[in-house]
Protein backbone atom coordinates (compact mmCIF):
# COMPACT_ATOMS: atom_id res chain seq x y z
CA UNK A 1 0.00 0.00 0.00
CA UNK A 2 1.29 3.44 -0.96
CA UNK A 3 1.99 5.71 1.99
CA UNK A 4 0.00 8.93 1.53
CA UNK A 5 1.80 10.77 4.36
CA UNK A 6 3.84 13.81 3.37
CA UNK A 7 7.40 13.80 4.74
CA UNK A 8 9.98 16.56 4.87
CA UNK A 9 13.42 17.33 6.27
CA UNK A 10 13.78 20.00 8.92
CA UNK A 11 15.38 23.35 8.14
CA UNK A 12 17.98 22.99 10.86
CA UNK A 13 18.86 26.68 11.01
CA UNK A 14 17.66 27.55 14.49
CA UNK A 15 20.05 28.43 17.29
CA UNK A 16 18.67 25.54 19.36
CA UNK A 17 19.39 23.01 16.60
CA UNK A 18 22.91 24.26 15.95
CA UNK A 19 23.62 24.31 19.69
CA UNK A 20 22.38 20.74 20.06
CA UNK A 21 24.50 19.49 17.16
CA UNK A 22 27.48 21.39 18.55
CA UNK A 23 27.19 19.81 21.99
CA UNK A 24 26.72 16.36 20.48
CA UNK A 25 29.81 16.91 18.33
CA UNK A 26 31.86 17.96 21.37
CA UNK A 27 30.74 14.84 23.25
CA UNK A 28 31.77 12.65 20.33
CA UNK A 29 35.18 14.37 20.17
CA UNK A 30 35.59 13.90 23.93
CA UNK A 31 34.80 10.21 23.50
CA UNK A 32 37.43 9.89 20.77
CA UNK A 33 39.91 11.61 23.08
CA UNK A 34 39.06 9.16 25.86
CA UNK A 35 39.50 6.21 23.51
CA UNK A 36 42.90 7.54 22.43
CA UNK A 37 43.92 8.08 26.06
CA UNK A 38 43.00 4.50 27.01
CA UNK A 39 44.59 3.02 23.89
CA UNK A 40 47.80 5.07 24.21
CA UNK A 41 48.33 4.46 27.94
CA UNK A 42 46.85 1.00 28.20
CA UNK A 43 43.70 -0.18 29.92
CA UNK A 44 45.35 0.02 33.32
CA UNK A 45 44.14 3.66 33.40
CA UNK A 46 40.55 2.40 33.50
CA UNK A 47 38.76 0.55 36.28
CA UNK A 48 39.06 -2.72 34.38
CA UNK A 49 41.33 -5.60 35.35
CA UNK A 50 41.99 -9.25 34.60
CA UNK A 51 38.86 -10.05 36.62
CA UNK A 52 36.54 -7.35 35.19
CA UNK A 53 37.42 -7.15 31.50
CA UNK A 54 34.11 -5.63 30.34
CA UNK A 55 33.73 -2.24 31.95
CA UNK A 56 31.41 0.75 31.78
CA UNK A 57 31.83 1.22 28.00
CA UNK A 58 30.35 -2.25 27.54
CA UNK A 59 27.41 -1.21 29.71
CA UNK A 60 26.63 1.64 27.32
CA UNK A 61 27.43 -0.42 24.22
CA UNK A 62 25.16 -3.33 25.12
CA UNK A 63 22.40 -0.95 26.21
CA UNK A 64 22.53 0.88 22.87
CA UNK A 65 22.64 -2.34 20.86
CA UNK A 66 19.66 -3.75 22.73
CA UNK A 67 17.78 -0.43 22.44
CA UNK A 68 18.46 -0.36 18.68
CA UNK A 69 16.38 -3.48 18.24
CA UNK A 70 13.54 -2.04 20.31
CA UNK A 71 13.60 1.31 18.49
CA UNK A 72 12.57 -0.54 15.32
CA UNK A 73 9.45 -1.78 17.10
CA UNK A 74 7.32 1.18 16.01
CA UNK A 75 8.08 0.52 12.34
CA UNK A 76 7.42 -3.19 12.86
CA UNK A 77 4.00 -2.50 14.37
CA UNK A 78 3.08 -0.56 11.22
CA UNK A 79 4.58 -2.87 8.59
CA UNK A 80 4.20 -6.32 10.14
CA UNK A 81 1.05 -5.92 12.22
CA UNK A 82 -0.73 -3.48 9.92
CA UNK A 83 -1.34 -0.71 12.47
CA UNK A 84 -1.66 2.29 10.15
CA UNK A 85 -1.52 4.85 12.95
CA UNK A 86 2.19 4.09 13.41
CA UNK A 87 3.04 4.29 9.70
CA UNK A 88 4.09 7.98 9.72
CA UNK A 89 6.66 7.16 12.43
CA UNK A 90 8.22 4.20 10.59
CA UNK A 91 11.01 6.12 8.88
CA UNK A 92 12.17 7.77 12.09
CA UNK A 93 11.91 4.44 13.91
CA UNK A 94 14.21 2.72 11.42
CA UNK A 95 16.64 5.65 11.41
CA UNK A 96 16.86 5.63 15.20
CA UNK A 97 17.47 1.87 15.20
CA UNK A 98 20.43 2.21 12.83
CA UNK A 99 21.80 5.21 14.76
CA UNK A 100 21.64 3.46 18.14
CA UNK A 101 23.35 0.36 16.76
CA UNK A 102 26.08 2.54 15.21
CA UNK A 103 26.62 4.31 18.52
CA UNK A 104 26.79 1.05 20.46
CA UNK A 105 29.20 -0.61 18.05
CA UNK A 106 31.41 2.50 18.00
CA UNK A 107 31.81 2.26 21.77
CA UNK A 108 32.42 -1.47 21.53
CA UNK A 109 35.15 -1.10 18.90
CA UNK A 110 36.89 1.79 20.67
CA UNK A 111 36.88 -0.15 23.95
CA UNK A 112 38.80 -3.07 22.49
CA UNK A 113 42.17 -1.54 23.33
CA UNK A 114 43.34 -2.64 19.90
CA UNK A 115 40.56 -1.57 17.48
CA UNK A 116 42.63 -2.88 14.56
CA UNK A 117 42.07 -6.38 15.92
CA UNK A 118 38.50 -6.07 14.70
CA UNK A 119 39.84 -7.03 11.27
CA UNK A 120 40.79 -10.43 12.69
CA UNK A 121 37.28 -10.89 14.08
CA UNK A 122 35.80 -10.01 10.68
CA UNK A 123 38.03 -12.34 8.66
CA UNK A 124 38.63 -15.30 10.99
CA UNK A 125 35.54 -17.02 12.33
CA UNK A 126 35.04 -19.50 15.11
CA UNK A 127 31.39 -20.43 14.77
CA UNK A 128 31.41 -22.04 18.20
CA UNK A 129 31.65 -18.49 19.52
CA UNK A 130 28.54 -16.31 19.79
CA UNK A 131 30.79 -13.30 19.09
CA UNK A 132 31.45 -14.60 15.58
CA UNK A 133 27.73 -14.89 15.00
CA UNK A 134 27.21 -11.30 16.08
CA UNK A 135 29.49 -10.00 13.32
CA UNK A 136 26.88 -11.22 10.86
CA UNK A 137 23.92 -10.18 13.00
CA UNK A 138 25.08 -6.58 13.37
CA UNK A 139 26.16 -6.04 9.77
CA UNK A 140 23.02 -7.82 8.56
CA UNK A 141 20.88 -5.46 10.65
CA UNK A 142 22.47 -2.43 9.01
CA UNK A 143 21.89 -3.80 5.52
CA UNK A 144 18.33 -5.02 6.11
CA UNK A 145 17.15 -1.83 7.82
CA UNK A 146 18.83 0.29 5.13
CA UNK A 147 16.92 -1.63 2.45
CA UNK A 148 13.75 -1.30 4.54
CA UNK A 149 14.25 2.47 4.73
CA UNK A 150 14.87 2.68 0.99
CA UNK A 151 11.65 0.82 0.24
CA UNK A 152 9.69 3.12 2.54
CA UNK A 153 11.20 6.27 1.03
CA UNK A 154 11.15 5.24 -2.64
CA UNK A 155 7.56 5.48 -3.87
CA UNK A 156 8.01 2.77 -6.52
CA UNK A 157 9.21 0.30 -3.88
CA UNK A 158 6.66 0.98 -1.14
CA UNK A 159 4.60 -2.04 -2.12
CA UNK A 160 7.50 -4.19 -0.91
CA UNK A 161 8.02 -2.34 2.36
CA UNK A 162 5.82 -4.73 4.37
CA UNK A 163 7.93 -7.70 3.26
CA UNK A 164 11.12 -5.81 4.09
CA UNK A 165 9.61 -4.87 7.44
CA UNK A 166 8.87 -8.52 8.20
CA UNK A 167 12.46 -9.50 7.41
CA UNK A 168 13.74 -6.65 9.61
CA UNK A 169 11.39 -7.71 12.41
CA UNK A 170 12.63 -11.30 12.37
CA UNK A 171 16.26 -10.23 12.06
CA UNK A 172 16.08 -7.89 15.04
CA UNK A 173 14.62 -10.67 17.17
CA UNK A 174 17.54 -12.88 16.14
CA UNK A 175 20.00 -10.03 16.81
CA UNK A 176 18.71 -9.42 20.33
CA UNK A 177 18.65 -13.16 20.98
CA UNK A 178 22.30 -13.23 19.98
CA UNK A 179 23.13 -10.33 22.29
CA UNK A 180 21.38 -12.01 25.23
CA UNK A 181 23.04 -15.31 24.37
CA UNK A 182 26.47 -13.71 24.79
CA UNK A 183 25.74 -13.89 28.49
CA UNK A 184 23.45 -16.91 28.48
CA UNK A 185 26.13 -19.09 26.85
CA UNK A 186 28.89 -18.12 29.32
CA UNK A 187 28.65 -21.16 31.58
CA UNK A 188 31.69 -20.16 33.63
CA UNK A 189 29.86 -17.17 35.15
CA UNK A 190 27.05 -18.13 37.51
CA UNK A 191 25.28 -14.80 37.08
CA UNK A 192 25.08 -15.38 33.32
CA UNK A 193 24.57 -19.06 32.51
CA UNK A 194 20.78 -19.00 31.90
CA UNK A 195 18.79 -19.61 28.72
CA UNK A 196 16.10 -17.15 29.81
CA UNK A 197 18.51 -14.25 29.23
CA UNK A 198 17.86 -14.41 25.46
CA UNK A 199 14.08 -13.73 25.64
CA UNK A 200 14.68 -11.35 28.55
CA UNK A 201 16.90 -9.19 26.37
CA UNK A 202 14.22 -9.15 23.66
CA UNK A 203 11.64 -7.80 26.10
CA UNK A 204 14.15 -5.32 27.56
CA UNK A 205 14.85 -4.06 24.04
CA UNK A 206 11.18 -3.21 23.58
CA UNK A 207 11.19 -1.02 26.70
CA UNK A 208 14.57 0.65 26.14
CA UNK A 209 14.02 1.34 22.45
CA UNK A 210 10.52 2.72 22.87
CA UNK A 211 11.60 4.96 25.78
CA UNK A 212 14.32 6.49 23.61
CA UNK A 213 11.95 6.77 20.65
CA UNK A 214 9.39 8.61 22.76
CA UNK A 215 11.97 11.14 23.93
CA UNK A 216 13.22 11.66 20.36
CA UNK A 217 9.80 12.08 18.74
CA UNK A 218 8.52 14.39 21.48
CA UNK A 219 11.69 16.51 21.31
CA UNK A 220 11.63 16.67 17.50
CA UNK A 221 7.94 17.60 17.39
CA UNK A 222 8.42 20.27 20.02
CA UNK A 223 11.42 21.74 18.20
CA UNK A 224 9.93 21.67 14.70
CA UNK A 225 6.33 22.56 15.49
CA UNK A 226 4.95 19.25 14.17
CA UNK A 227 1.64 18.53 15.88
CA UNK A 228 1.88 15.31 17.91
CA UNK A 229 -1.68 14.32 18.75
CA UNK A 230 -2.85 12.71 21.95
CA UNK A 231 -4.21 9.59 20.23
CA UNK A 232 -0.82 8.48 18.90
CA UNK A 233 1.04 9.46 22.06
CA UNK A 234 -1.41 7.50 24.21
CA UNK A 235 -0.81 4.42 22.08
CA UNK A 236 2.94 4.77 22.53
CA UNK A 237 2.51 5.35 26.27
CA UNK A 238 0.37 2.22 26.61
CA UNK A 239 2.99 0.20 24.75
CA UNK A 240 5.75 1.50 27.01
CA UNK A 241 3.96 0.57 30.22
CA UNK A 242 3.23 -2.90 28.85
CA UNK A 243 6.89 -3.39 27.99
CA UNK A 244 8.01 -2.15 31.43
CA UNK A 245 5.71 -4.63 33.18
CA UNK A 246 6.89 -7.44 30.90
CA UNK A 247 10.54 -6.58 31.60
CA UNK A 248 9.95 -6.70 35.34
CA UNK A 249 8.24 -10.07 34.95
CA UNK A 250 11.14 -11.62 33.04
CA UNK A 251 13.70 -10.25 35.50
CA UNK A 252 11.68 -11.72 38.39
CA UNK A 253 11.46 -15.10 36.65
CA UNK A 254 15.23 -15.07 36.04
CA UNK A 255 16.03 -14.54 39.72
CA UNK A 256 13.34 -16.92 40.99
CA UNK A 257 14.65 -19.61 38.65
CA UNK A 258 18.17 -19.10 39.97
CA UNK A 259 16.94 -19.22 43.56
CA UNK A 260 15.32 -22.57 42.88
CA UNK A 261 18.75 -24.15 42.32
CA UNK A 262 20.93 -24.42 45.41
CA UNK A 263 24.09 -23.95 43.35
CA UNK A 264 23.01 -20.39 42.53
CA UNK A 265 22.19 -19.27 46.06
CA UNK A 266 25.62 -17.67 46.46
CA UNK A 267 25.41 -15.46 43.39
CA UNK A 268 21.78 -14.55 44.12
CA UNK A 269 22.68 -13.53 47.67
CA UNK A 270 25.48 -11.42 46.22
CA UNK A 271 23.19 -9.71 43.71
CA UNK A 272 20.13 -9.26 45.90
CA UNK A 273 21.48 -8.89 49.45
CA UNK A 274 25.20 -8.52 50.05
CA UNK A 275 26.62 -7.10 46.82
CA UNK A 276 27.08 -3.54 48.06
CA UNK A 277 26.87 -1.12 45.13
CA UNK A 278 25.50 -3.85 42.86
CA UNK A 279 22.66 -4.68 45.25
CA UNK A 280 21.87 -0.97 45.58
CA UNK A 281 21.82 -0.49 41.82
CA UNK A 282 19.58 -3.54 41.44
CA UNK A 283 16.92 -2.56 43.97
CA UNK A 284 17.06 1.24 43.69
CA UNK A 285 18.27 1.82 40.14
CA UNK A 286 16.81 -1.14 38.29
CA UNK A 287 13.66 -2.10 40.19
CA UNK A 288 12.46 1.17 41.75
CA UNK A 289 13.73 3.78 39.27
CA UNK A 290 13.54 1.62 36.15
CA UNK A 291 10.32 -0.31 36.80
CA UNK A 292 8.12 0.70 39.74
CA UNK A 293 8.21 4.49 39.40
CA UNK A 294 7.60 4.45 35.60
CA UNK A 295 4.76 1.97 36.13
CA UNK A 296 3.22 4.32 38.69
CA UNK A 297 3.59 7.32 36.37
CA UNK A 298 2.15 5.50 33.36
CA UNK A 299 -0.68 3.61 35.08
CA UNK A 300 -1.96 5.85 37.87
CA UNK A 301 -4.97 7.94 36.78
CA UNK A 302 -3.56 11.05 38.45
CA UNK A 303 -0.26 10.98 36.51
CA UNK A 304 -0.72 9.01 33.29
CA UNK A 305 -2.47 11.87 31.48
CA UNK A 306 0.54 14.18 31.55
CA UNK A 307 3.02 14.48 28.69
CA UNK A 308 5.63 15.60 31.20
CA UNK A 309 5.18 12.34 33.10
CA UNK A 310 5.57 10.35 29.88
CA UNK A 311 8.90 12.08 29.34
CA UNK A 312 9.90 11.49 32.97
CA UNK A 313 8.91 7.82 32.79
CA UNK A 314 10.92 7.36 29.58
CA UNK A 315 14.00 8.95 31.17
CA UNK A 316 13.63 6.70 34.22
CA UNK A 317 13.32 3.59 32.03
CA UNK A 318 16.60 4.55 30.33
CA UNK A 319 18.35 5.22 33.66
CA UNK A 320 17.02 1.94 35.03
CA UNK A 321 18.16 0.15 31.89
CA UNK A 322 21.72 1.42 32.30
CA UNK A 323 21.64 0.29 35.94
CA UNK A 324 20.38 -3.11 34.83
CA UNK A 325 23.15 -3.49 32.26
CA UNK A 326 25.70 -2.43 34.88
CA UNK A 327 24.49 -5.04 37.33
CA UNK A 328 24.26 -7.71 34.63
CA UNK A 329 27.67 -7.07 33.07
CA UNK A 330 29.86 -5.80 35.92
CA UNK A 331 28.40 -7.72 38.87
CA UNK A 332 28.38 -10.90 36.79
CA UNK A 333 32.14 -10.59 36.38
CA UNK A 334 32.86 -9.33 39.89
CA UNK A 335 31.36 -12.43 41.53
CA UNK A 336 34.18 -15.00 41.86
CA UNK A 337 34.33 -18.00 39.57
CA UNK A 338 33.15 -21.25 41.11
CA UNK A 339 36.28 -23.21 40.24
CA UNK A 340 35.64 -26.13 42.56
CA UNK A 341 31.95 -26.47 43.54
CA UNK A 342 31.48 -27.30 47.20
CA UNK A 343 34.89 -25.97 48.25
CA UNK A 344 36.22 -22.60 49.40
CA UNK A 345 39.05 -21.40 47.19
CA UNK A 346 41.61 -18.73 48.02
CA UNK A 347 44.97 -17.83 46.48
CA UNK A 348 47.16 -14.90 45.54
CA UNK A 349 45.35 -14.74 42.19
CA UNK A 350 42.08 -13.41 43.68
CA UNK A 351 40.37 -16.80 43.57
CA UNK A 352 37.21 -16.76 45.67
CA UNK A 353 37.40 -12.96 46.05
CA UNK A 354 34.85 -10.47 44.75
CA UNK A 355 36.65 -8.38 42.11
CA UNK A 356 36.98 -4.66 42.69
CA UNK A 357 35.86 -2.26 39.98
CA UNK A 358 35.28 1.50 39.87
CA UNK A 359 34.38 3.26 36.60
CA UNK A 360 36.94 5.77 35.41
CA UNK A 361 36.14 9.09 33.77
CA UNK A 362 37.44 8.05 30.30
CA UNK A 363 35.15 5.00 30.36
CA UNK A 364 32.09 7.10 31.20
CA UNK A 365 32.96 9.73 28.59
CA UNK A 366 33.40 7.03 25.94
CA UNK A 367 30.02 5.53 26.78
CA UNK A 368 28.24 8.88 26.73
CA UNK A 369 29.98 9.62 23.45
CA UNK A 370 28.32 6.58 21.91
CA UNK A 371 24.91 7.91 22.92
CA UNK A 372 25.84 11.34 21.56
CA UNK A 373 26.94 9.79 18.26
CA UNK A 374 23.58 8.04 17.89
CA UNK A 375 21.68 11.28 18.52
CA UNK A 376 23.99 13.22 16.20
CA UNK A 377 23.27 10.76 13.38
CA UNK A 378 19.54 11.28 13.90
CA UNK A 379 19.89 15.07 14.12
CA UNK A 380 21.86 15.31 10.86
CA UNK A 381 19.76 12.73 9.00
CA UNK A 382 16.43 14.46 9.67
CA UNK A 383 17.93 17.68 8.28
CA UNK A 384 19.09 16.24 4.96
CA UNK A 385 16.41 13.59 4.25
CA UNK A 386 12.60 13.49 4.63
CA UNK A 387 12.19 11.32 7.72
CA UNK A 388 9.55 13.38 9.52
CA UNK A 389 5.84 13.59 8.66
CA UNK A 390 4.20 16.99 8.30
CA UNK A 391 1.38 16.17 10.69
CA UNK A 392 0.88 13.71 13.56
CA UNK A 393 -2.35 15.19 14.84
CA UNK A 394 -5.29 13.09 15.99
CA UNK A 395 -7.12 13.44 12.68
CA UNK A 396 -4.13 11.87 10.91
CA UNK A 397 -3.76 9.06 13.47
CA UNK A 398 -7.16 7.50 12.82
CA UNK A 399 -6.85 4.07 11.23
CA UNK A 400 -10.27 2.56 11.79
CA UNK A 401 -9.33 1.21 15.22
CA UNK A 402 -10.86 2.13 18.54
CA UNK A 403 -8.57 4.96 19.64
CA UNK A 404 -8.05 5.95 23.25
CA UNK A 405 -9.91 9.23 23.69
CA UNK A 406 -7.75 10.31 26.63
CA UNK A 407 -6.52 13.89 26.44
CA UNK A 408 -2.96 14.50 27.62
CA UNK A 409 -1.99 17.63 29.49
CA UNK A 410 1.32 19.47 29.53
Amino acid sequence: MIDQTTYRPIEGRSTEYLTLVGWLGLMVLAALGSAYYMEHNGHWVTGMSNQVIWGTPHVFAVFLIVAASGALNVASIASVFGKKAYKPLSRLSALLAVALLAGGLAVLVLDLGRPDRLIVAMTTYNFKSIFAWNIYLYTGFFVIVAVYLWMMMERRMQKYSSTAGLVAFVWRLILTTGTGSIFGFLVARQAYDAAILAPTFIVLSFAYGLAIFLLVIMTVCRGTGICLGDALLVRLRNLLRLFVVSSLYFVAVYHLTNLYGTENHGVEKFLLVSGGIYTGLFWVGQVIVGYLVPMGLLYHPATRGSRTNIVLASVLVIVGGLCQMYVTIIAGQAFPLNMFPGYDVSSSFFDGVVAAYSPSLPEVVLGLGGMALAMAIVAVAIKVLPFLPDDLSDKKAGDGEDADAEVLGA
